[in-house]
């Protein structure tokens, strides 16, 4: 864009709220639209209000980024949320191109955290400003001198400059709705928040007169008027009926035409005939993917396209083929299965797919467990049946030595279970970087540990520090291998043949591990039923029913008692997957099998891996 024209607009801010996991981020996102009267009094709206799928309210987590725009002292103020957790940093990069500062958000007791960090760095390598919001000043272990600090500390650690360094603090209780610039003072609404939007955050510098350019940088669909492509655009001006460009990433260059404009007024998008440089516009018409530039048709520009970081997991999709394949599911094809998958990739950068030896099975790949996990429950809710491998890190040759992706693993535990967490930490080839003690008995710890060494491992911590325990991950990029890492040191216990679970059965069973189906439920010859108390797999038989003799018999089968059945959650099963096993996956149930499901076959194939180790070595 030419200097000589640029100006700064004085009526618009773009500004990303940015924060960790359950910090409060999209509560005080409802505050903010609430004050600014963005709802009538009596129109009813929901909690998170911004937390917009289902997923994401069960889990109280951001996993999309979203637009909304409330209006103060005159100005409009265009807010993302955007997601706390680093698997979602795709949607991070992207947004940090349409928004000129951030509002970074910590609680009052946990202070920053490693996602804080991650997104934090995106922010300040463009230069952006930030002011910091220290959240729940309410909570009675409330430390805002320390949180303070400790976050001035991270702006230097992170190369912050000297003006970015000098940002303005707010004490908030997003619950309530009220902001102060002093934490023994309580405020009474959010408007000093507002304020300091205004004042410290710059508006956005744009050049009017230049053709017009808008980098896509989300897209969504309407079944009314198809695709619609966000991003805000950074020159020129864009009206309703207008020809313009499509450049993609590889410069070709497609004529379109604007259909509908749309620009962002509270929870809504308005419809709009013209939109200037500043703003953040929604587009239809244009079938352009993220990344893609639209622009002026008489004198197409391209603005540099989109870039993010690797992936880091990888691990399989096919057409499901156990014995239950196709009793659930509504989409059950590989063809249906490969229209899915790339179809994600237009809305989701991080993501990549492509295809295997196999004409069923897909390899995709993702920033990290959860990144994969939540790709595999929205596809389960949309119809799809399917199965999935274990996750695998994905190395990378570097001046001819293989390398492994690596991320620092920050715990806090109390004292008693530090010892567990250490040995267990030590096992899977984790470095201690930093450990600091803290007066509520707490012990905060930092250690790089390769990627390889996290699978599997939130079960066995939460374990270790009988769920009290919080552990959090950020990538840091590539090194040299480690050496073998045990991730998973207990066998699976396998159902021995077709039929229905019974009590009888699981009560013979439950002795040799820990239990995973209740009676009642359909299995299958190798189907995974539980947890081994030993290394080994065993084969087991959950379906057996007692033989009835006499009246008396029958009734001591009431007798029958079941210790704690463990159900899986889907991370709980993603997590559990050992090599020689999937996970089937359908809309009303997943199962976690063996990839060969008779006994006898496995015994073959075990011995055939024997055999060709014996004449490698």
């Amino acid at each position: 864009m030419p200097d000589n024209g640029c100006m700064q607009r004085p009526d618009i801010r773009n500004v990303a709220i940015i924060a960790h996991v359950d910090h409060g981020k999209t509560t005080l996102v409802d505050g903010m639209l609430r004050q600014s009267r963005i709802f009538r009094d009596n129109q009813h709206v929901e909690e998170r209000v911004m937390d917009s799928n289902d997923l994401e309210r069960e889990r109280g987590i951001t996993i999309m980024a979203k637009n909304t725009a409330v209006t103060y002292r005159g100005v409009k103020i265009n807010i993302v949320d955007t997601p706390g957790h680093a698997d979602f940093g795709g949607e991070v990069e992207r947004i940090m191109n349409m928004v000129d500062g951030v509002l970074l958000l910590v609680d009052a007791v946990d202070g920053p955290m490693p996602q804080t960090k991650f997104v934090l760095r995106q922010a300040l390598r463009r230069g952006h400003r930030a002011i910091l919001v220290v959240n729940k000043i309410d909570r009675p272990q409330a430390r805002p001198n320390h949180v303070l600090n400790e976050t001035f500390d991270l702006f230097l650690d992170l190369g912050a400059t000297e003006e970015q360094a000098e940002f303005p603090t707010l004490y908030t209780n997003a619950i309530l709705g009220t902001a102060s610039a002093d934490h023994r003072h309580d405020g009474t609404t959010l408007e000093p928040l507002f304020d300091a939007i205004i004042d410290r955050i710059p508006g956005p510098d744009v050049d009017p007169a230049a053709p017009a350019q808008l980098l896509v940088t989300t897209t969504t669909y309407d079944d009314y008027i198809g695709r619609i492509a966000v991003g805000r655009l950074q020159s020129g001006t864009l009206r309703k009926g207008q020809a313009v460009a499509r450049i993609d990433h590889q410069g070709g260059i497609t004529s379109a035409k604007i259909t509908q404009l749309f620009t962002f007024n509270g929870l809504a998008r308005e419809e709009v005939d013209e939109a200037t440089a500043g703003d953040i516009v929604a587009i239809a018409g244009v079938e352009a993917g993220i990344g893609d530039t639209i622009a002026d048709a008489a004198d197409p520009r391209p603005l540099p396209p989109i870039r993010v970081e690797e992936p880091t997991l990888r691990m399989t999709f096919s057409v499901n083929n156990s014995p239950f394949a196709g009793r659930e599911g509504k989409f059950v094809t590989s063809r249906k299965l490969r229209e899915r998958l790339y179809a994600e990739l237009e809305r989701d950068v991080a993501l990549r797919v492509a295809d295997s030896d196999s004409a069923d099975t897909l390899v995709v790949s993702g920033r990290g467990e959860l990144h994969l996990a939540i790709l595999i429950e929205t596809m389960r809710r949309e119809g799809y049946e399917f199965q999935v491998s274990r996750p695998e890190v994905i190395l990378k040759e570097v001046d001819g030595e293989t390398q492994e992706p690596y991320e620092q693993l920050e715990i806090e535990v109390a004292q008693e279970e530090l010892g567990a967490v250490v040995e267990l930490a030590g096992r899977r080839r984790g470095t201690l970087k930093d450990m600091k003690y803290r007066d509520d008995g707490m012990v905060h710890a930092v250690y790089k540990i390769p990627t390889r060494g996290l699978l599997g491992l939130r079960q066995a911590f939460l374990t270790a520090t009988r769920g009290r325990g919080v552990m959090n991950t950020l990538i840091e990029g590539y090194g040299p291998m480690t050496g073998a890492i045990a991730t998973r040191e207990l066998g699976s216990l396998i159902a021995f043949e077709d039929g229905t679970t019974t009590t009888f059965g699981l009560n013979a069973a439950q002795d040799r591990g820990q239990l995973f189906l209740n009676p009642g439920v359909e299995v299958y010859e190798g189907m995974v039923v539980g947890q081994h108390i030993r290394e080994r797999d065993l084969e087991v038989n959950v379906v057996r029913k007692k033989h009835l003799t006499n009246m008396r018999s029958s009734n001591s089968d009431i007798a029958a008692k079941l210790d704690g059945i463990r159900e899986l959650s889907l991370d709980d099963a993603v997590e559990f997957l050992a090599d020689d096993e999937l996970l089937e996956v359908t809309p009303k149930a997943y199962r976690i099998r063996k990839r060969i499901l008779t006994k006898q076959d496995r015994d073959r194939a075990i011995g055939q891996m024997k055999r060709a180790a014996g004449v490698a070595s």
